[in-house]
């Protein structure tokens, strides 16, 4: 049986389907399109702003009041806005210019709370090529497509399989300290570590269980925002090194809950020996 979904995930999910079926023309046609460059490793095309257009109209129109934070164009409608969406119309653009299938549209809703901090309760991952829906709403659990999503059950750091993102040039000289100390300590001690290039994707496949863990330190917030709902809708674990919100500090770990504080850990001791080394 179908799950029925609220108004809001109904919303989400259209938005992403329609944004996604010009996203997949633009993807067998990558050749032809105009690329310009933001900067080192960061690029972005015709088909960002097309899939960024055309989630602004859809959820506009669906929830006229509602502002936004978007990976192109930025914030926008009312600073005290009661409820917010952060997007992300194409998270892997690297991958999708090089003709890789590996990249998604992310949406999360934020609301905000009487002491003036906001909760993301609903969210949407999809990745069209794989044609993957994942979704969550808070206290609803997590899902892909139809099927209810749980974190790996792994406790044995040598079986742990983790996800991370590689620093590039554009990266500041700490965060590639610090993730070159949290590698050299991970590395001979886990079964393997991935880096495919959506930061958003490394979440899902972390709810999913296909990932024990993922870690990365200075993460944009539309990258990340979707996905720590996912995670935590899935019995995983989202903070940053320090064990706080990772949307303030913008460095995230996630996994399950049996091997988050070693992959917190490894995470602090890689920021603490970059900081020491800056300093």
């Amino acid at each position: 049986m179908a799950i029925r979904l609220s108004a809001h995930m109904t919303v989400m999910q259209n938005a992403a389907q329609r944004a996604a079926k010009r996203l997949l023309r633009d993807f067998n046609e990558v050749e032809q399109l105009q690329v310009s460059v933001k900067g080192p490793g960061d690029f972005v095309s015709q088909a960002d702003l097309r899939a960024e257009q055309s989630l602004r109209e859809d959820l506009t129109k669906a929830r006229p009041g509602y502002a936004f934070l978007m990976e192109e164009s930025g914030a926008s409608g009312s600073d005290d806005w009661a409820w917010r969406w952060v997007v992300d119309p194409l998270d892997g653009t690297s991958n999708f210019l090089h003709g890789i299938p590996h990249w998604a549209i992310s949406i999360g809703l934020e609301k905000r709370l009487p002491d003036g901090g906001s909760e993301v309760v609903a969210a949407v991952v999809y990745a069209p090529a794989a044609d993957e829906m994942f979704w969550a709403e808070k206290g609803a659990g997590a899902f892909l497509n139809e099927h209810r999503m749980r974190v790996s059950a792994r406790r044995d750091v040598r079986e742990a399989l983790f996800a991370t993102g590689i620093p590039f040039a554009a990266v500041s000289a700490r965060n590639r300290l610090a993730f070159a100390r949290t590698l050299g300590t991970l590395m001979p001690q886990v079964a393997g570590i991935r880096r495919m290039g959506a930061a958003a994707l490394d979440l899902c496949w972390t709810a999913a269980g296909r990932y024990d863990g993922y870690w990365e330190f200075g993460i944009k917030p539309w990258d990340i925002n979707a996905g720590t709902l996912l995670v935590r809708e899935a019995g995983g674990y989202v903070t940053d090194p320090q064990g706080n919100d990772p949307r303030t500090s913008l460095d995230v770990v996630a996994a399950n809950p049996h091997l988050h504080s070693f992959l917190r850990d490894a995470a602090a001791d890689g920021i603490a020996a970059a900081a020491g080394r800056a300093g």
